[in-house]
């Protein structure tokens, strides 16, 4: 080989290292700098969904996010249902429907940045936003032992962590993570995610400390969190029963099998009093 072809190849291969080295980077910064489009894609606002009135849920921070209710019958415990990051309130609605036809009260919470609502989402954030919509039924005259709270992916971190801080009917927790950083870990093995990932939802950590009935419900072939988080949080906690199911991944909440044993724990939550 003559030295202008040598010359070619080595520039070819020092341009190819450095697009790998600047889009590594690129990626680096995006985990550090720009969590809130990486993690929190909220997509297009909705309207509010048949059957729900819009609310004002006021955070302890100063704000006002709207979010939709839908009442219940007389001494049915209701559904605080905190969403995924790809989602916005009303979607929650067709999730939700079975129960509340079964005469369940169900609030779909919205977190601060989502559907229009002013703020922008991070951990702590999404956490009073949780708080705020947890007093609000208390001020209509719903206490949190007859609250059941469904956290559905991202949405597991501020189920348990307001499992933590009251005491509700119940806690059940949809292709939950055991935490952020382990579940970016998952997605970028190759990056240092552990330094990277500033919110972590450390819900492993956490449920001990939950003194309810706890629900865990898993697709067995989701690869965006994968089934051994689920598997984890359910070793943490004695009062956990784990629910899995095959060939499902990770949007599987609507599903036939899943919406039963969703709706067959909270039911059977009536034959039991509240703590």
């Amino acid at each position: 080989m003559n030295v202008a072809p040598r010359r070619r190849l080595s520039r070819m291969l020092v341009s190819l290292l450095v697009a790998v080295a600047v889009a590594y980077l690129a990626t680096i910064g995006l985990l550090y700098f720009g969590p809130a489009r990486l993690i929190y894609p909220a997509p297009p606002a909705q309207p509010a969904p048949a059957g729900y009135a819009l609310i004002d849920l006021r955070t302890d921070d100063g704000l006002s996010l709207v979010a939709g209710h839908r009442p219940g019958r007389e001494g049915m415990p209701t559904v605080l249902f905190f969403h995924g990051n790809g989602m916005v309130w009303p979607e929650g609605a067709w999730l939700m429907e079975s129960l509340a036809a079964r005469g369940h009260g169900v609030l779909l919470a919205e977190y601060r940045g989502y559907n229009g609502n002013p703020g922008r989402p991070a951990e702590q954030g999404l956490y009073s936003d949780a708080r705020a919509a947890l007093a609000w039924l208390e001020r209509q005259g719903v206490p949190a032992r007859d609250v059941v709270l469904v956290g559905l992916s991202v949405g597991s971190g501020p189920a348990v962590q307001l499992a933590r801080e009251t005491r509700p009917r119940a806690v059940v927790l949809v292709s939950p993570l055991a935490s952020l950083p382990t579940a970016a870990a998952a997605a970028y093995p190759w990056l240092p995610t552990k330094w990277l990932v500033r919110d972590q939802y450390d819900n492993l950590a956490k449920l001990a400390g939950v003194e309810v009935p706890i629900l865990i419900l898993h697709g067995e072939a989701d690869e965006l969190i994968p089934l051994a988080h689920a598997q984890a949080l359910a070793r943490a906690n004695p009062q956990t029963r784990l629910a899995t199911f095959p060939g499902r991944g990770h949007n599987m909440a609507g599903d036939p099998a899943v919406q039963h044993t969703l709706i067959e724990f909270i039911g059977a939550l009536l034959d039991q009093p509240a703590r």
